[in-house]
């Protein structure tokens, strides 16, 4: 940890920075926060063959290392799809390991490898656990440059650790939904909106289809291939509880009348999301240089009302939320956003490799915890509308809405403008800042990667790692769950429980301590802890032992030996 980099006091178990390959800080975090965390969103490199990305990984095989001599991997490259899974897949399965059983996990791609990620994530996420491919509208405009067609849009595939237990969050209403709703009649249960009264003939029963008088005496028969959606029965009491509109005469075709007191307070997520609702890439260009207005720190972030989306569809205020791609660090940013509206406690761990992870992704995130410098004007778009002929016809509605935004937001910004531009209605929000955009407060730990725990360096000294690090490991390659330190007794070296046995460790970061006969595991010892946990089986790593696994099974002792040096690769998870 470097407290120098971060805000506030380090802690482990706040929001992360992390500095280091994600392969390796992925693999670090598991001890801590395997099946916790709540909601992963990565932007991986697309391999359009421009961005220069290289394949890392340490692997020894000269076969491999032949195969992987090509860094970084260009647009010639005849493998550089295999290399880009062969990068993905060992991180998409400890994102998987690292996901809660009602988290879900989001990827941004475009079509150079949306196949094959939606083909390898099948395969370690399971078919039946796919929710949805978002299409993210990124471009407002043509790029008539280009050779065949201009490119609008990318991916967001959806991914869930188990479906069954993943339910996304409603969406907010925006004000032009509920500017749709009106009070015709001065109806005293509220505003309401008209809906067909019809539905199509082939989905309805004999009784649905009748001749239906108005309250004024007009009889309306049913249109070719349509029936009625209620029953006559059920239509005249509708019609008694004044829940069918006639029109203002009593004549006109029935419509049913929808109140927005009765919908849901929210709308289902669709799976094409528009730049206006969601932001594009310019917005994220312009957010960056607002925040580095020295210089364009990044090539292509991400705009964070893109994560807001996600954070809206996929967190509580209570949520972990992982991002081991972070690049200009946004999925930070919109979580402190989040947080901030509404008074959550949602978590960020972000993951960058790059030299840049000081100086723009952590650094980022101290300018939106503190506020940074700023003169202009600071805009937040409130809506952008296309003006189509049916929106013209509706030119009341749209009023009504502009007005409600002026209204519930007014009293937020110094001005809310409206304008029209290429053939939309954008509104926006508008404030002066002279001097500094004010922050949004928060704290985080900025952490790099310290070295990895090789249990055969163990006994020769050269690693000694702590007591709880090297327990955190033990205990979540033996139970394939996070170690809870508050249950760790060091000085009786009890790591805690699973649900099918108690972990031990007999270890002090001493070589000679660990060459003693008081670091083996012997009959004394497991008769002891046998007799004071007798819930369940026990199973107790140490360098040594002096007792037999014939002798404790003579004494009916369940108690399991796993030697130090070889643990990881000898105890099988449960």
């Amino acid at each position: 940890m470097h407290a120098d980099k971060g805000i506030g006091d380090p802690r482990l178990d706040g929001n992360l920075i992390i500095q280091g390959d994600n392969l390796h800080a992925l693999k670090a975090l598991l001890p801590m926060y395997a099946g916790k965390v709540d909601c992963i969103f990565i932007d991986p490199p697309y391999n359009t063959g421009n961005e220069g990305w290289c394949y890392n990984d340490n692997v020894n095989a000269p076969m491999i290392k032949t195969w992987l001599e090509n860094n970084p991997i260009g647009i010639e490259d005849g493998l550089r799809h295999d290399k880009w899974c062969a990068m993905m897949w060992p991180r998409l399965r400890l994102l998987h390991e690292l996901l809660a059983d009602d988290g879900a996990i989001f990827i941004s791609i475009d079509d150079n490898e949306q196949a094959r990620l939606k083909a390898i994530s099948d395969e370690i996420f399971g078919e039946e656990n796919f929710v949805s491919s978002i299409v993210w509208e990124k471009r407002y405009s043509p790029q008539n440059a280009v050779k065949w067609f201009s490119e609008s849009h990318d991916f967001v595939l959806i991914y869930a650790r188990d479906k069954l237990n993943w339910y996304p969050n409603l969406l907010e209403r925006s004000d032009e939904m509920n500017a749709r709703y009106r009070n015709l009649d001065n109806d005293p249960r509220g505003v309401w909106k008209p809906a067909d009264a019809t539905a199509q003939a082939g989905h309805g029963t004999r009784s649905q289809f009748y001749e239906l008088a108005a309250p004024n005496g007009k009889k309306h028969s049913l249109p070719n291939g349509r029936c009625w959606v209620y029953t006559e029965e059920v239509f005249q009491k509708m019609v008694a509880e004044n829940r069918v509109w006639f029109g203002s005469d009593g004549n006109n075709v029935p419509a049913i009348k929808r109140f927005l007191s009765e919908v849901k307070q929210g709308t289902a997520c669709q799976t094409i999301w528009k730049y206006n609702e969601v932001g594009h890439n310019q917005d994220a260009k312009k957010e960056i240089k607002d925040l580095f207005p020295e210089e364009l720190a990044f090539d292509t972030p991400k705009p964070s009302t893109l994560i807001d989306r996600i954070l809206q569809v996929g967190t509580d205020k209570n949520s972990i939320v992982l991002d081991s791609f972070s690049g200009s660090g946004t999925t930070a940013h919109s979580v402190i956003k989040a947080n901030k509206r509404d008074g959550g406690n949602r978590k960020f761990i972000l993951v960058e490799m790059e030299d840049y992870a000081d100086s723009l992704t952590a650094e980022r995130v101290r300018r939106v915890i503190n506020g940074y410098d700023f003169t202009g004007t600071q805009k937040t778009e409130l809506l952008r509308q296309k003006l189509s002929w049916t929106q013209l016809k509706k030119a009341d509605a749209l009023v009504k809405s502009v007005d409600g935004i002026e209204n519930l937001h007014g009293h937020e910004y110094d001005k809310i403008a409206k304008t029209v531009k290429n053939g939309e209605l954008i509104v926006t929000g508008e404030t002066k800042i002279k001097d500094k955009a004010e922050g949004l407060g928060g704290a985080f730990t900025y952490c790099t990667l310290g070295p990895p725990v090789e249990m055969d360096k163990i006994l020769t000294g050269e690693t000694l790692p702590t007591y709880e690090g090297l327990g955190a490991v033990l205990f979540h390659t033996a139970t394939n769950m996070p170690l809870d330190t508050s249950a760790v007794e060091k000085d009786a070296f009890y790591l805690g429980q699973s649900e099918s046995r108690h972990v031990w460790l007999i270890y002090r970061p001493d070589l000679d301590w660990l060459k003693s006969p008081d670091a083996a595991l012997t009959l004394s010892f497991a008769r002891k802890i046998a007799a004071a946990k007798t819930d369940k089986p026990h199973l107790v790593f140490a360098p040594a032992r002096y007792v037999s696994q014939k002798m404790l099974a003579s004494e009916n002792l369940a108690v399991e030996f796993a030697p130090l040096p070889f643990a990881l690769y000898r105890v099988e998870r449960e």
